[in-house]
């Protein structure tokens, strides 16, 4: 028994493979080392796949059987995220590698007492309050009155607050309770990827890098075609782990509303890829008492690979008129829209795009709420494309589309056509 809780506490990475966790190394063995029996509060900053969350949910998994009578809360940004990691640590407790841990440790069957998508005990557990050993919270969530042992934050900070200063806030004001939950001589073990100077890492303690050149995770040549497949900001944030100097920057602080209907009866934009570099980028959009609600999307594919998720997109919101400009392909695009059905507009682009974009998408950008909702999650290619944008960008596919859509309202020039069944 003492030669298998040593041997746990030494090398669990070995056992993490026993469970299927394949592609955990060596340095995984030592991030769930210093999650589960570590000292003192600590930072884990990894590149986007790094199996930061994996790591965290095995530790999970250790401490339920080898500290039981320890509470643990779990807290990320969203509750729909924390129900994901409850469930594969019920499940690893139920693993025949748990099943024969806990059988050799204590000589009795490890029965998971509780597994709900915000909670995880076992039989092992003592004490007289039936408190769950695991419990998790998203970090909207009240912390009033809640107190544990171990406290893990698991990316709660994500792009919003890269581009939200009062998400920012909002994120560091949760952290900072963090510290009036965990008990005396408690810690607090976060993990997740930075996005902005002054987002909540700024405040946190004992922080461990480990970009996409160190882990070996990734090869040279994955490293280049991720690279060429998202914006500059958006790669040195989830693998270089830094974040580029904004100071040219339009765009900040965007907005966010979940609500899809606000969308229903707008327009929708496209501007189309038809090969090379540039992508193709949709904006679905309305105007509603003043404000402008916004789905956007961008694809690294010419417009004909997805034309066909495109429409499918708009019948979903119900937009009407999809707009589209003839410049490049003579309105090749807008015919092929009418033949699938769908109603299409063009027009000729004559305003030079940079006037256009810190015209018509400044001038309204206090204004614009960006949708992102479980039916239609944020494209964070976009936003950040979106983002980084100034004169000198080299793509500029999502803020052109937005800015074109925005123009189309502006200039009171508005097409509706959506029914049923088109």
């Amino acid at each position: 028994m003492k030669a298998l809780v040593n041997d746990l506490r030494a090398n669990p990475v070995k056992y993490a493979r026993a469970c299927g966790y394949t592609k955990l190394t060596d340095f995984h063995n030592a991030w769930i080392k210093e999650m589960a029996f570590g000292k003192g509060d600590v930072t884990f900053l990894g590149h986007r796949g790094s199996y930061k969350t994996t790591c965290v949910t095995f530790a999970f998994a250790l401490l339920c059987v080898l500290k039981p009578d320890q509470r643990v809360m779990f807290l990320r940004k969203t509750e729909s995220d924390v129900a994901e990691v409850m469930q594969s640590v019920g499940n690893l407790l139920q693993s025949p590698t748990f099943q024969g841990i806990a059988a050799t440790i204590y000589g009795v069957p490890l029965k998971v007492t509780k597994a709900t998508y915000s909670a995880v005990s076992t039989n092992l557990a003592g004490g007289a309050s039936g408190a769950a050993q695991l419990t998790g919270y998203g970090i909207g969530g009240s912390l009033t009155g809640k107190h544990a042992d171990l406290v893990f934050t698991d990316d709660i900070v994500n792009l919003k607050d890269r581009l939200s200063g009062a998400e920012r806030k909002q994120t560091k004001l949760v952290y900072q309770e963090l510290q009036n939950v965990r008990n005396r001589g408690g810690r607090i073990v976060s993990t997740g990827t930075p996005w902005h100077k002054d987002d909540c890492f700024s405040l946190m303690p004992n922080i461990k890098k480990f970009d996409c050149y160190t882990t070996g995770l990734i090869t040279p040549d994955q490293i280049k075609a991720l690279r060429q497949s998202m914006s500059a900001s958006l790669f040195a944030a989830n693998y270089e782990l830094k974040h580029i100097a904004d100071e040219d920057a339009i765009f900040t602080d965007a907005k966010f509303t979940t609500n899809y209907e606000l969308i229903r009866d707008g327009i929708a934009h496209v501007d189309a890829a038809f090969g090379g570099a540039d992508g193709t980028a949709l904006t679905c959009i309305n105007r509603v008492n003043g404000n402008y609600y916004a789905y956007i999307r961008l694809w690294q594919r010419a417009v004909d690979e997805v034309l066909d998720e495109i429409i499918a997109l708009c019948k979903r919101l119900k937009v009407g008129t999809i707009h589209c400009e003839k410049n490049a392909d003579k309105g090749y695009l807008a015919k092929a829209i009418r033949e699938k059905g769908y109603p299409a507009q063009t027009y000729q682009e004559k305003e030079n795009k940079f006037i256009k974009i810190s015209t018509y998408l400044k001038g309204a950008w206090s204004k614009v709420y960006i949708l992102d909702c479980p039916e239609y999650p944020l494209d964070t290619n976009a936003l950040s494309q979106i983002l980084d944008y100034n004169e000198h960008s080299e793509h500029d596919d999502a803020p052109d589309s937005l800015a074109s859509a925005i123009r189309k309202y502006e200039t009171k020039t508005r097409f509706k056509g959506f029914t049923e069944g088109i």
